[in-house]
């Protein structure tokens, strides 16, 4: 099956030659366990640095819409060598600005890996900043850390919510403006955190942002595709451009980057 991983001295410029490439990749690296060593991965990581013009080459080289399907051929590489993988070992792969200094560089392609231990645990921290797009909030911008915790969105900076308890949210949408999208936002809508497993920021619904309440949306900033977020205990990971809608038409932009 390995016929597929021949070398060539020029970088793949198709879908096929990007996944031949990155398989061949994840390949070398996985035979350092060979012989049933790879029973200590905990998680297999994988990061994506490329120009704009060629994000949608790798995404579909992953199978970005079905990744079971190349965890799949990851796990066929690893049964070839007798890996020994455990049957919970996880497969992130995450779009980046710069690969962490942890991470091999894999020839040939704009990518890197990394293969979590039981023994290691990666350790990332991150920062990016929520532009409000439409509604009106305290401020039109704000900046979030990975050592923040949660970043709550919502109605007034501080709210009472079921059992006498008070939220503090910290991207406040004022209840007196006239402004129609913030009609719409809950006192306890949604929440913004890191995930140090995943390394990125995840948004997550809260009570008043799931159905049959009001809603949260992600388009996304790459593809445009609109996803929803049904409940309050699966996130959505936020990528650079995403816009966030809230109820009918407030909008937050996702971005690395500060604007200007």
């Amino acid at each position: 099956m390995f016929n597929l991983f021949n070398q060539n001295n020029s970088s793949p410029t198709d879908v096929k030659g990007i996944r031949d490439a990155l398989l061949q990749g994840i390949k070398d690296e996985l035979k350092k366990a060979e012989g049933g060593e790879g029973r200590n991965i905990k998680g297999i990581h994988i990061y994506f640095a490329t120009p704009a013009n060629e994000k949608y080459m790798y995404e579909s080289a992953i199978y970005q819409d079905t990744p079971e399907r190349f965890k799949e051929e990851i796990q066929r590489i690893a049964d070839d060598f007798d890996l020994g993988l455990p049957d919970t070992w996880m497969l992130e792969m995450n779009f980046v600005e710069a690969f962490p200094p942890e991470a091999v560089k894999l020839k040939e392609i704009n990518a890197a890996i990394f293969i979590r231990t039981k023994d290691h645990d990666l350790q990332r921290s991150g920062d990016a900043y929520l532009r409000i797009l439409n509604g009106v909030a305290e401020k039109k911008e704000y900046h979030i850390d990975s050592k923040d915790g949660k970043t709550n969105i919502g109605r007034e900076k501080q709210t009472q919510v079921a059992g006498g308890f008070f939220r503090t949210n910290h991207i406040a949408f004022s209840g007196d403006s006239s402004d129609e999208a913030n009609k719409y936002i809950s006192r306890q809508h949604a929440h913004v955190e890191w995930n140090n497993d995943k390394g990125c920021f995840m948004l997550f619904a809260d009570e008043g942002g799931i159905p049959p309440g009001n809603k949260v949306k992600v388009r996304s900033g790459s593809s445009g595709t609109l996803s929803k977020l049904h409940s309050s205990q699966i996130g959505h990971q936020l990528a650079e451009g995403d816009q966030v809608v809230l109820g009918e038409t407030a909008v937050i932009e996702f971005s690395y980057k500060k604007g200007e």
